[in-house]
């Protein structure tokens, strides 16, 4: 007898219930998963991995996220910031080795003094790089004129995670404060997309109170949201925040191969949109990223980020790759690759496919 999952590839009808029963695969329905998951990658997205440097330029956050931690009230971290020109070598060489476009990450400030300094830093590395370089950042929520500023500085993407779609569960691993309010990240990521940025945004698996539940809602989420990217990956404890005392349910091989799922079924009903292969993932399997590579991601992110400032942008423990160059994460970068038969895509920044027809049909 045909089973339920492989009539729910078949037909592709995706509710609470059928995306319930995917996350529950096992054995025999969860190999058909992935075996669809990796036909759809390769004939939407075909065999490219697109190179993002990644360069972590500041760990000061003015908010303070249970699961984070560079929350503000973690006083052990050593906080910091790179200069203009470490941002700019950092550009320079991403750009310099055809990696298509880079990640301005750091923690969530809304000083205007922060706000300049992007907006500057944006504009430089444009004049560097030309038109075609892809430019994201992942700055937090901001305000729209803000938001603008950088948009019309040359950035072209942004990643807002929202890390869970479910405001009950949002508001647990969150303070209680207007800077923490969760219709305010969903506002958020309606005016970047409005604005016309390339829209991203991401969950994490595994966190305390989650359920299967949670999961599928946060997938039809997404998928109502219409978003051109996003970046998926498991909880990490961090020792230095709330939520690392909590009972957990998920071990961390349970979080593992549940990421590994909701990277499946979002592939399956997000063709062609970018997924990126989560460095968290690498955290608990050593070929985890290689593995969500070969499965769904399309998208690999090497650490460009100065070597002695890593430790220090550490948002859950036992984080990978800090201690690599970034000529040391390029090699290691294209073995792991290669290893999955991924094709790079060198010098291409790798617009999302989604985003490309989505603004056609404006």
């Amino acid at each position: 007898m045909e089973s339920i999952v492989s009539k729910i590839l078949q037909h592709q009808k995706f509710s609470i219930p059928e995306i319930l029963i995917l996350l529950n695969a096992e054995n025999e329905d969860e190999r058909l998963l992935y075996q669809k998951a990796r036909e759809i990658k390769l004939l939407n997205t075909g065999d490219k991995v697109y190179l993002r440097g990644l360069i972590e330029f500041s760990n000061v956050c003015d908010k303070d996220c249970f699961y984070c931690g560079i929350r503000k009230s973690n006083k052990r971290i050593k906080r910091y910031f790179l200069s203009d020109e470490e941002v700019i070598k950092a550009s320079r060489f991403a750009f310099s080795n055809k990696y298509g476009s880079i990640v301005l990450l750091s923690g969530e400030m809304k000083s205007e003094k922060f706000v300049e300094r992007i907006e500057r830093l944006v504009k430089q590395i444009r004049q560097i790089t030309g038109d075609e370089f892809g430019i994201t950042l992942s700055c937090g929520e901001q305000s729209k004129t803000t938001y603008l500023r950088w948009f019309k500085a040359g950035a072209t993407r942004y990643l807002l995670r929202i890390e869970t779609a479910n405001e009950n569960l949002y508001n647990k691993i969150h303070p209680n404060d207007r800077s923490h309010d969760f219709q305010s990240r969903v506002n958020s990521l309606a005016v970047l997309k409005k604005i016309g940025y390339q829209v991203g945004t991401g969950i994490m698996v595994g966190l305390p109170g989650q359920t299967l539940l949670h999961l599928a809602e946060d997938i039809l989420f997404m998928k109502k949201l219409d978003i051109d990217m996003c970046g998926i990956g498991p909880f990490i404890e961090h020792h230095e925040t709330p939520l690392f005392h909590h009972n957990n349910i998920w071990d961390l091989d349970s979080r593992f191969d549940l990421t590994l799922k909701v990277l499946a079924i979002i592939r399956i009903m997000m063709k062609n949109i970018n997924i990126a292969a989560s460095t968290a993932l690498q955290s608990i399997d050593k070929f985890g990223r290689e593995k969500a590579i070969q499965l769904a991601a399309n998208v690999f992110m090497p650490n460009l980020t100065p070597v002695h400032y890593r430790e220090d942008y550490s948002l859950y423990d036992n984080k990978s790759c800090v201690k690599e160059s970034p000529d040391d994460c390029q090699i290691c970068t294209t073995a792991r690759i290669e290893m999955v038969n991924g094709n790079i895509a060198f010098g291409e920044p790798g617009d999302s496919t989604h985003y490309i027809l989505r603004k056609s049909k404006v």
